[in-house]
């Protein structure tokens, strides 16, 4: 029995998303905490697990704000470090009438940039079931330092290994760096959530699953890979099983150029909604494991991870806008 069922460690940040004008006709903007490695342990604290991160912030409001929100989230935040002197990363989201979305960071440097492998927390990565990564944390020397001994550490120690790479080209000094981070991720993986342009932009393949037999092939560690294809549903591969989920589109989704909280089907908020996603998963593998998985154990997951996907599309943010199991219950009834 570990203390942990996941560890995840990477950026915590604030996502500034829009909410509206003010009465000037000045865009307003809303401090929401996020960070995909903290939105995927939110989500599984709402679904009952005890999860842990590794990472650090500024000392700075930002910072402050972050660590109360992880707290406040069920999150252990004891391997959660304070930077002294660089402040908290910061990303401002556009997202466009389609759901896409453009970031700006603020992050050359930022907080999340400064952990470095000796700030690792040896014992906790021993104690955990699955430990999971993106690459946020691999743009720079020192965090990929950190990142790669966390991630051997725990595999070593028995922990299934879940990856993300959250391809974000803006913090990266070259693609080619990018690409290599998201395939040294897959060469070390059990349980991947890709999303349909990441799997475009490693295979130049379109036709989702072309690209991934591609990876398969190539890593052939990996045991379960999902890809997300946002509005249109999720694909789950595994062993000699293809099984596909269409997303669910129960009434609209939350209207992000407007004032209040309207709803509007022709407007999405896609923030969180992938990690949303890929922390269903990982609750699925912890309670039905990743041996004899059947195609109708493989719809459930996914129908399960598609349903709180869609709900979080309703609010803005990612980790204060988890919904809770009850909640998803009622989608998919």
């Amino acid at each position: 029995m570990k203390q942990f069922d996941v560890i995840a460690l990477g950026e915590l940040l604030i996502d500034f998303t829009e909410n509206g004008t003010s009465e000037q006709g000045n865009p307003l903007w809303e401090a929401n905490p996020g960070g995909a490695p903290c939105n995927v342990l939110a989500m599984l604290n709402r679904l009952g697990r005890r999860t842990a991160f590794i990472g650090k912030v500024g000392n700075d409001v930002f910072g402050r704000q972050l660590i109360d929100t992880v707290k406040t989230a069920g999150i252990d935040t004891s391997a959660l470090l304070v930077d002294p002197e660089v402040h908290t990363t910061l990303a401002v989201v556009h997202t466009f009438p389609n759901g896409d979305r453009d970031f700006s960071f603020y992050r050359n440097p930022g907080a999340d940039m400064m952990l470095r492998a000796d700030d690792l927390p040896m014992p906790m990565l021993e104690d955990c079931r699955i430990f999971h990564f993106g690459t946020l944390s691999m743009t720079h020397e020192g965090v990929r330092e950190a990142t790669v001994q966390a991630v051997q550490y725990a595999k070593a120690h028995g922990a299934l290994i879940s990856f993300d790479p959250n391809l974000r080209p803006p913090l990266w000094n070259s693609m080619n760096d990018a690409k290599a981070a998201i395939e040294w991720g897959l060469g070390h993986a059990d349980v991947v959530k890709i999303a349909d342009n990441e799997l475009e932009f490693l295979t130049g393949e379109t036709d989702f699953d072309k690209g991934a037999a591609m990876l398969r092939a190539r890593f052939k560690n990996l045991r379960l890979l999902n890809v997300t294809a946002g509005a249109d549903g999720s694909y789950s591969y595994y062993e000699d099983k293809r099984v596909f989920v269409p997303a669910f589109r129960l009434g609209g989704t939350i209207e992000t150029t407007g004032a209040g909280d309207t709803f509007c089907a022709c407007t999405i908020e896609t923030t969180g909604a992938g990690d949303t996603f890929c922390a269903c998963v990982l609750h699925d593998v912890l309670e039905h494991g990743l041996d004899d998985r059947t195609e109708e154990s493989l719809k459930n997951m996914l129908r399960f991870a598609n349903a709180a996907a869609y709900l979080v599309t309703t609010k803005k943010g990612a980790i204060r806008s988890m919904p809770a199991p009850c909640d998803i219950a009622g989608v998919l009834s």
